[in-house]
């Protein structure tokens, strides 16, 4: 009767500790990925002009996996875009290093206001996407050609 016992508070605190240790590591892995922000220099300006946008990987872990050797596209909301798809060696957990910023220059003729977004995609997911507003002043307004 008493080894019963033993035995049946052993197995509830066993069972006990192994509900407390969790089965994946989903939460640790969603708070290593780092955040994507996009931001243009200048905001405003005269047309025609070329503005800079950088494209920066905040936080998050060097390694992480879905990040690691991205295409990414910039969508310039004046009906063009650009892509690259840098060439990388397989990814290895804890060796291979995300790249955390991107920068490029784009020429606008008309004057408007403009929502550049970039995108990072892993094939054809996108994987991570942020925004930024510009406006420019002077000259022809898009709408109107």
């Amino acid at each position: 009767m008493i080894i019963r016992r033993v035995n049946s508070l052993f197995l509830t605190c066993f069972f006990t500790l192994i509900a407390l240790i969790p089965l994946t590591t989903t939460h640790a892995v969603q708070d290593d990925k780092p955040n994507l922000s996009l931001r243009a220099s200048p905001q405003v300006a005269f047309v025609p002009t070329e503005i800079l946008f950088i494209a920066e990987l905040k936080d998050g872990a060097d390694d992480y996996e879905q990040f690691y050797c991205a295409t990414i596209e910039w969508d310039w909301d004046d009906d063009t875009r650009s892509e690259s798809t840098p060439d990388c060696e397989p990814h290895e957990p804890g060796v291979s290093k995300i790249r955390r910023r991107y920068s490029i220059r784009h020429r606008f003729d008309y004057a408007g206001r403009y929502t550049i977004r970039v995108h990072l995609k892993r094939r054809d997911d996108t994987v991570a996407s942020a925004r930024t507003v510009i406006e420019l002043r002077g000259g022809r307004d898009r709408r109107f050609d």
